[in-house]
């Protein structure tokens, strides 16, 4: 491999960093977010056990999270390429990895928080259901909004 000014070996370390960065913050947000819901979830089902398969909708989109941050670092290894890598593409791929976990650990966090009271609230009046629902989807967002910035900066230090 030739080294170059703009193709320095230590390259390939930044956009490692962003794949690491996407799955270790991607899946701490989807672990918290499956535990903290799964408390509340544990907490209904000695007095209701008939919900429980409808209160398993934020253990789902937890997971979610975690599938995001496993789309980006698939993507990102994939257009690391050996003989041409710049310092660039590795600081693109360092912002696409950090943009989809940092977004991932707060998504999650906020699908925990969300879940976990949502399902105890459900348990005590239905209606509250679908609101709980539409804010579960607010704080899902949150992640995919990051994976969208994530794929437009990877499409980019792939140019």
């Amino acid at each position: 491999m030739p080294e170059s000014e703009l193709s320095p070996p230590f390259a390939f370390f930044f956009g490692m960093a962003g794949i690491a960065f996407a799955m270790i913050f991607g899946s701490l947000g989807a672990a918290f977010g499956t535990a903290k819901a799964g408390i509340g979830i544990a907490g209904i089902g000695t007095y209701r056990p008939d919900l429980i398969m409808k209160s398993l909708i934020p253990i789902v989109m937890s997971g979610i999270i975690a599938v995001y941050a496993l789309v980006i670092s698939v993507l990102i290894s994939g257009s690391m390429d050996i003989d041409n890598y710049s310092l660039f593409k590795g600081f693109m791929h360092l912002a696409a990895g950090l943009s989809v976990g940092l977004t991932g650990a707060a998504a999650g966090y906020a699908i925990g928080i969300v879940g976990d009271m949502g399902v105890r609230s459900y348990m005590q009046q239905s209606r509250i259901f679908v609101g709980m629902v539409l804010i579960l989807i607010f704080g899902e967002v949150l992640g995919l909004y990051g994976l969208i910035v994530g794929l437009i900066l990877n499409t980019h230090g792939a140019g």
